[in-house]
C-alpha cells in the first residue's frame, strides 16, 4: 500500500509533452556532451559536427519562416545550432570532460533557455496582437455597419414621426433576417407609441420588402424603445412542422410558429386561454392541428375537444388508434365531441373536475405555498380545444346558448385548477369579442389574415398595438400573435402534414398522461365511458373496415356491386325505436302506416318516423322511450335508467330533452315536484296548453 501510495503522490512525466525553455536547453546540452564524448572516444571528424549544426540550422531556419515566426526566433534557433555544433567541434578536439569545457557547456545551457523563453513569451504576444488586431477590424467593420443604421434611422424617424432618437445599440439578429434598434426618446415626455402608430410609414420609407415591418416596442424602461426591423421575407415560404417530436412541457410552453425573424413562438397556457381567429381560406384548421400536436407532445396535458362540424378537427389525431395502426396506441386527444349532447357531457364534467379538485387538493397547494394546482404529469392539465367556440358564444338559438354558458363556467372557475380553453373564430369582430370574459381571459391571441379584410378588425383583437395591417401577412398560415410575454406582432404557422400527424399519434402515444384518479372519479361515467362503441360509433361510419363489415364484403379491393345491393343500415337508436314500435303496435294494433292521416284517438308513431334528423340516437331513443310510456307518462330518472346501458345518458341530460319537448308541445308535464311526469303529447286527450 506504501509502495503505490508513493508513485501515485510522485511527479508524473508526461514523455509525449514537446519541450520547453528549460528540458529543450537540458536536452540540447545534454545531447551535446553525448556527441563530444563519442566523438573524443572514436576519433570521429569534428568537421562532421559542423556539418551537421549547419544543416540543423537551415533547416529550422525554413520551418519557422513557413510557421510566419518573428526574426527574433528564426535567429535564436539557427544560433542555438550552431553554437551547440561549435561547441561540440571544440570539445572533440581538447577533450570534453575538462572543468573549461564542462563549464562553458553548462553557460550555453542557461543561455539557450532564457533566450528560449524569451521568444517565446515574444511569440505569445505576437499572436495575441494578431488576434485582437483582427477583433478590431471586425469590430470597426461591424461599427461602421452599425453606425450607418444608426444614423439612417435617426434621419428616418426624424422625418417620418420627427423625432429626434439617440440609438444606443444596433444588434444585427443571428438568423441573418433582420436587427434590433434600441435607442432613447427624446425628452418631453414622449412614448414608444409615437414611433409605434407609424410602422407602415417606416417600412415604406426604407423601402423593406413585402411582409417586412418596421416594429416599435417598449425598451428597458419607459424612455427608451425598440425597433425591429425585418429585412427578410420568411413568411412567405412554407415551412412544416418541425421533426423534433420530442417532450414539452405546460410550463415550457407549446410552440405554435415562427417570428419573422425566423425564432419559434411559445404560447405559456397555464393560466391564460386562448383565441384564434381566421376567415375560411387563411389556414386556421392546419393551425389547430399544430396547437394539438403541441398539447400531444406536452407530458403534462391532457386535450379535449369541441367540433360540432363532424368532429373534422380532431378526427386525425383520434383515426389512427381506432385503426389499429399500432398495437396499445392511444388517441392523440383524451376526449372528442361532435354533439351538442356530447360537448355538454364534456363540460359538465370540466366543471365536476374543477370544483372538486379545489376541495381535494387543498393540502397539496398548502404543501406548495400556492393558489395555483400544480400541475405534472400525476395531475394533468386539462386543454379544451373548442373549434368555432367562439361563434358558439355569440350565437343565439337556445342549444348554443345553453353550451355558451357552460364553456363561459369553465372559463371562469377553472383556472387555478388546471382546466383552459383554446377558442377558434372565423372573424376578429365585435360579435366575437364582445364578451367580456373572452377579453379577460383569452390573453393569447392569433389573428390569422391570409390577406383577408372582411371581418378581420385587428384593433379589437389586439387592442394597444399599432400599426398592424392585415395587408402586411397575405400569406397562408400567416397573420398576428400576441401573448402576454411577447407583444403581437406577425407571424406564420407551420404546415402540418397528414402523414405528420400520424407520426405525432404513433411517437407520444405512451407520454400522454392519464387523468388523475381524483379528477376520474369527479369525472364520473361520462368520462369512463367516452371510447364506448355507441358514443364513438360515428367515428367508424366512413372507415373501409366498417362498411365491409356492414355489406358483409372482404376488405380488399373495391366492390361496387355493393352500391347496388346497399341498404340504408339500421342505427342502434332505430332498431330500438322499431323495437318500441312493434311491441305497441303487438299490443294495441294503433299503429297507422306512415303514408295514412293519424286517426283521432289511439296512438300516433308516425313522429317517431318523421323525427328530425338533428336529434341524436340517444334524444331518439328517449322520445321512443316517452311513447312507449303510455297514458301513465314516465321521468327523467326512468328515461336516463333505460338509456345508461346503451348511450352513457345522464339524468341532467333527460331533463333538458324533456323540458325543450315541453316548450314545444311534444310532451305535456304533470304534476309538480317530485311526482312530476311526462306524457307523450298523442296520449294526451287534448293538445297541450299554448299549442
Amino acid at each position: 500500500m506504501t509502495t503505490n501510495t508513493q508513485a501515485s503522490t510522485g511527479p508524473v512525466w508526461d514523455w509525449a509533452a514537446g519541450h520547453g525553455p528549460v528540458t529543450g536547453a537540458m536536452s540540447a546540452t545534454t545531447g551535446c556532451l553525448a556527441v563530444a564524448t563519442t566523438g573524443a572516444a572514436t576519433g570521429m571528424p569534428p568537421g562532421w559536427v559542423l556539418a551537421i549544426g549547419t544543416a540543423g540550422a537551415i533547416g529550422h531556419t525554413i520551418s519557422s519562416l513557413r510557421d510566419r515566426l518573428s526574426a527574433r526566433t528564426i535567429g535564436m534557433r539557427a544560433a542555438s545550432w550552431l553554437i551547440g555544433a561549435g561547441w561540440t567541434t571544440w570539445a572533440i578536439t581538447s577533450g570534453p570532460l575538462t572543468w573549461a569545457t564542462i563549464g562553458s557547456l553548462a553557460t550555453i545551457g542557461v543561455g539557450m533557455g532564457a533566450a528560449a523563453r524569451s521568444t517565446l513569451l515574444y511569440e505569445e504576444a505576437r499572436e495575441l496582437e494578431a488576434i485582437a488586431a483582427n477583433e478590431r477590424q471586425v469590430a470597426r467593420e461591424l461599427s461602421a455597419e452599425r453606425r450607418a443604421i444608426a444614423a439612417e434611422w435617426v434621419d428616418r424617424v426624424q422625418r417620418v414621426c420627427g423625432l429626434t432618437l439617440r440609438i444606443l445599440a444596433v444588434e444585427m439578429w443571428p438568423t441573418g433576417t433582420g436587427f434590433t434598434i434600441d435607442a432613447e426618446l427624446p425628452p418631453g415626455g414622449t412614448t414608444y407609441d409615437r414611433i409605434a402608430q407609424h410602422s407602415a410609414q417606416l417600412s415604406a420609407d426604407a423601402r423593406l420588402p413585402h411582409g417586412c415591418t418596421a416594429i416599435a416596442s417598449q425598451g428597458i424602461h419607459q424612455g427608451r424603445v425598440l425597433i425591429d426591423v425585418t429585412t427578410v421575407n420568411v413568411l412567405v415560404e412554407e415551412r412544416t412542422y418541425p421533426t423534433d417530436y420530442g417532450p414539452l412541457s405546460i410550463y415550457t410552453g407549446i410552440p405554435w410558429g415562427y417570428r419573422t425573424n425566423a425564432e419559434e413562438i411559445r404560447a405559456y397556457l397555464r393560466e391564460q386561454c386562448a383565441l384564434v381567429v381566421g376567415p375560411t381560406g387563411s389556414g386556421k384548421t392546419n393551425m389547430v392541428h399544430t396547437i394539438l400536436a403541441g398539447f400531444a407532445r406536452a407530458e403534462d396535458m391532457l386535450t379535449w375537444v369541441i367540433d360540432l362540424n363532424a368532429g373534422s378537427a380532431g378526427l386525425p389525431w383520434v383515426r389512427p388508434a381506432l385503426a389499429g395502426d399500432g398495437e396499445g396506441m392511444r388517441p392523440g386527444v383524451d376526449w372528442l365531441a361532435s354533439t351538442p349532447e356530447e360537448a355538454v357531457l364534456m363540460l359538465d364534467a370540466a366543471v365536476r373536475i374543477a370544483k372538486h379538485r379545489k376541495m381535494a387538493y387543498q393540502d397539496l397547494m398548502t404543501k406548495a405555498n400556492t393558489d395555483l394546482l400544480p400541475i405534472s404529469a400525476q395531475i394533468p392539465q386539462i386543454m379544451i380545444v373548442i373549434d368555432e367556440g367562439a361563434e358558439i358564444l355569440a350565437a343565439t338559438d337556445r342549444p348554443s346558448k345553453a353550451l355558451a354558458a357552460k364553456i363561459l363556467e369553465v372559463i371562469r372557475i377553472a383556472r387555478a385548477m388546471g382546466i383552459r380553453t383554446v377558442l377558434t373564430a372565423l372573424g376578429a369582430t365585435g360579435a366575437v369579442l364582445g364578451n367580456l370574459m373572452i377579453r379577460r381571459e383569452a390573453k393569447v391571441r392569433v389573428a390569422l389574415t391570409g390577406g383577408e379584410t372582411e371581418g378581420m378588425d385587428l384593433g379589437k383583437q389586439f387592442p394597444g398595438s399599432r400599426g398592424l395591417k392585415v395587408d402586411q401577412a397575405p400569406y397562408k398560415g400567416a397573420g398576428f400573435m400576441g401573448t402576454p410575454e411577447s407583444p403581437a406582432a406577425l407571424f406564420k404557422s407551420w404546415r402540418i402534414l397528414p402523414n405528420q400527424i400520424r407520426d405525432i399519434v404513433a411517437a407520444t402515444s405512451d407520454r400522454h398522461p392519464k387523468l388523475d384518479a381524483t379528477s376520474s372519479k369527479a369525472a364520473g361515467p361520462d368520462y369512463a365511458r367516452r371510447w364506448d362503441h355507441a358514443r364513438t360509433a360515428w367515428m367508424h361510419d366512413d372507415t373501409p373496415q366498417s362498411r365491409s363489415t356492414e355489406t358483409g364484403t372482404a376488405a380488399q379491393g373495391l366492390n361496387l356491386s355493393a352500391l347496388r345491393e346497399q341498404r340504408p343500415a339500421e342505427s342502434d337508436a332505430d332498431a330500438l325505436a322499431r323495437k318500441f314500435r312493434e311491441q305497441i303496435d303487438a299490443q294495441f294494433a294503433t299503429a297507422p302506416d306512415p303514408g295514412t292521416p293519424p286517426a283521432s284517438s289511439g296512438l300516433n308513431l308516425s313522429a317517431l318516423r318523421k323525427q328530425s334528423e338533428q336529434d341524436s340516437p340517444a334524444q331518439r331513443a328517449a322520445l321512443a322511450a316517452l311513447l312507449a310510456a303510455g297514458p301513465d307518462g314516465t321521468g327523467a330518472s326512468a328515461i336516463a335508467r333505460a338509456l345508461a346501458d346503451e348511450y352513457g345518458t345522464t339524468r341532467q341530460t333527460v331533463v333538458g330533452w324533456l323540458k325543450t319537448w315541453t316548450e314545444d308541445g311534444t310532451a305535456v308535464r304533470v304534476g309538480e315536484g317530485t311526482k312530476a311526469r311526462y306524457v307523450h303529447r298523442d296520449h294526451t286527450p287534448e293538445p297541450p296548453p299554448g299549442e
